[in-house]
């Protein structure tokens, strides 16, 4: 069986503030570097840049082996200790990521090890080269990069010094045997290694869609049918203020990797704004749009049952009918969603992305993937500005694992 050494770090300048990281994978028998891998992720903390390298490290290892055993070596104690299972993890952002970084591979398979940062240096060279490529609007390049280099000569010039790195320097366990011991530095309280409950057998990481509904327009509060076939209105001042609630929400929990865009106007209002907090870039997808009301765009529900009562009638009882004036029915959408769905699961596969959206597309994606009735779709309240999110498996699988949560907008 082979066995490799996945050195990860990652860094925050100014904690929370433009973070990347570094990841490298190394045969244990031979020393040779197989892979890296480094990105810049945004705002983030140096504990969720830390955790992103661990997740990118162990999925690197798992392209190469998915049968091989692990050994991991970071400089972060909270990384290491709760992953071992020592300390518990109180932090609701680094829960998921934890969980994430879990699932790569069996627990059986992998090791864990605290090492002092000076032992770290290629992977803390790689998230130095990802926060600057960031700073430069550039993705790193693993063509670019002279981390492996540099790790080299910083080790040489160690080793004369009359300091050679040894693996005794740190602790090495497993999260099995961590599951139920006392943390050795103060943490006071035990904790089992996170697990995957219910979960299936090892897929990889979910592509996880975290879905925005834009913010208000002038007509949200008056609630008028606003599609993608009227007026296309832009954010009002209270619809501005919402996104950059949103925008400071998602820089603190650090996890989003990429922003997609409906293309109507308050949808990328919206994602601009988040974007710009975060340090990413839009990219439009058409397929997000919402739904054409026809006829319908910019009169209240109230206002089309007195005009047109019967075409209401049947829309309420059959996805398959259309608004009057030709709109576009809830089945036609569904389809566009879905297909928008495949697209960007395929594109995103095993990443956290923000999908800047209506109401009737994050209902529909969220109805499918209960595999709810179409129905379904006049049962749920989507508030502006509120977050869901649904994971998505290689199996076909998906779970939501959350729905028009509006708690960024309190306070």
């Amino acid at each position: 069986m082979r066995e490799f050494i996945v050195e990860a770090d990652g860094g925050s300048r100014g904690n929370p503030g433009p973070a990347g990281y570094g990841a490298v994978v190394i045969d244990a028998a031979t020393g040779e570097t197989l892979a890296e891998r480094a990105e810049y992720i945004g705002v983030a903390t140096n504990n969720v840049a830390e955790y992103r390298g661990l997740i990118a490290g162990l999925r690197a290892a798992h392209e190469l082996d998915p049968t091989a055993t692990v050994h991991v070596r970071m400089d972060s104690k909270l990384v290491i200790e709760q992953m071992s299972g020592r300390w518990k993890i109180k932090h609701p952002d680094m829960k998921p990521l934890a969980f994430e970084a879990a699932r790569v591979f069996p627990p059986a398979q992998v090791t864990y090890e605290w090492i002092p940062r000076e032992q770290n240096k290629h992977a803390d060279r790689l998230a130095n080269e990802a926060m600057d490529a960031g700073k430069r609007g550039e993705r790193w390049s693993a063509a670019d990069s002279t981390a492996e280099l540099e790790a080299a000569d910083a080790k040489a010039a160690s080793a004369a010094g009359g300091h050679a790195p040894t693996a005794a320097e740190g602790t090495r366990t497993t999260a099995a045997e961590g599951a139920g011991t006392t943390a050795a530095e103060g943490a006071g309280t035990t904790a089992a290694a996170p697990s995957s409950g219910w979960a299936p057998a090892d897929m990889g990481a979910p592509a996880t869609f975290v879905l925005l509904r834009h913010g208000e327009t002038p007509l949200t509060p008056q609630k008028r049918f606003s599609g993608s076939g009227g007026s296309d209105p832009a954010l009002s001042a209270a619809g501005r203020e919402q996104a950059e609630r949103v925008g400071a929400a998602l820089a603190r929990r650090g996890t989003v990797q990429a922003i997609v865009s409906s293309p109507l106007a308050r949808t990328r209002e919206t994602a601009g704004i988040v974007a710009a907090r975060l340090g990413l870039d839009v990219t439009v997808e058409e397929g997000l749009r919402e739904t054409d009301f026809g006829a319908w765009e910019g009169l209240t529900f109230g206002e089309v049952r007195e005009r047109y009562p019967d075409d209401l009638t049947a829309w309420l009882a059959d996805p398959e009918a259309r608004p009057t004036g030709g709109g576009e029915s809830f089945a036609a959408t569904a389809e566009r969603v879905a297909a928008a769905r495949d697209k960007l699961i395929a594109a995103y596969a095993g990443r956290t992305v923000l999908l800047v959206t209506h109401v009737t597309p994050i209902k529909t994606l969220v109805r499918l993937a209960l595999g709810a009735p179409a129905e379904s779709l006049f049962r749920m309240e989507l508030s502006a500005a509120s977050l869901s999110a649904i994971a998505y498996y290689a199996d076909g699988n998906a779970s939501v694992r959350l729905f028009n949560d509006t708690s960024h907008l309190r306070g």
